[in-house]
């Protein structure tokens, strides 16, 4: 959180050209000097989206090449999350926990699947992605509803809205909600750029007469969620409080 609000603060631009090791942009399929392939170029990507410390959430080396780097991803996000609301994480087994999970593509299933793809039971568990919050309750122990979100761009802020009134209606006591999103796979920036949904100049413009589309960018965001009167009870550290109606 402190690196994402310096980030803002500072207003800088996380936007930047396709990385190599992701897709080759002037090969992606369209005219590199048409609208669409100047938009394909385009969008916030993260660094060292491949590494992941498998063992530390019980997961052997075959079934982390067969993980979508976003349940990787939802992981480590979730697990900072809890130590950043001072909860630990192995004193939740057996709670009424939730989790609310924005998701929807699956880059990572489509690159595998292409050429001779080696078929594991792996493949399946570590791709579909209703699997993902399922994933973490299983690592936690979790005993309260667990669901994934797929509203497309605002699929993040409906989990969490979810998460508030599973909680408000006491179905369960803490609630981990947020989403997560990786762009692997060229196809689906290529068909937004081809759609003219994308900005040619790699550039959001909302709420400006200039706007011309938007970008597509990565990232995962976790929030750990309480009633207020149970954090206050437990003493636990918190960034925001909801008001309360």
């Amino acid at each position: 959180p402190d690196s994402y609000w310096q980030l803002l603060s500072e207003g800088r631009d996380a936007v930047r050209e396709v990385p190599a090791d992701r897709w080759d942009a002037d090969a992606a399929g369209v005219d590199p000097g048409s609208p669409e392939g100047r938009a394909a170029r385009w969008g916030a990507f993260l660094d060292g989206v491949g590494e992941f410390d498998a063992a530390f959430f019980g997961i052997s080396p075959a079934e982390a090449r067969h993980l979508d780097p976003q349940h990787r991803l939802l992981l480590e996000v979730a697990w900072e999350a809890l130590e950043d609301a001072g909860i630990a994480a192995d004193r939740l087994a057996g709670s009424r926990t939730g989790v609310f999970v924005g998701i929807y593509n699956n880059d990572y299933l489509q690159l595998a699947m292409e050429g001779a793809p080696e078929i594991s039971p792996h493949l399946a568990t570590g791709n579909a992605i209703g699997f993902a919050p399922g994933r973490l309750s299983f690592l936690l122990d979790l005993a309260g509803p667990r669901l994934v979100v797929d509203t497309l761009c605002s699929s993040s802020l409906v989990a969490v809205h979810l998460a508030c009134e599973s909680l408000r209606s006491g179905e369960c006591d803490l609630a981990i909600a947020g989403g997560v999103n990786l762009m692997l796979s060229p196809f689906p920036t290529i068909a937004t750029a081809k759609l003219l949904a994308r900005a040619p100049d790699g550039r959001a413009k909302p709420f400006d007469a200039r706007a011309n589309g938007f970008v597509r960018g990565e990232g995962a965001g976790v929030v750990v969620l309480r009633r207020s009167g149970d954090a206050r009870a437990a003493r636990e550290p918190f960034r925001a409080r909801c008001a309360e109606t």
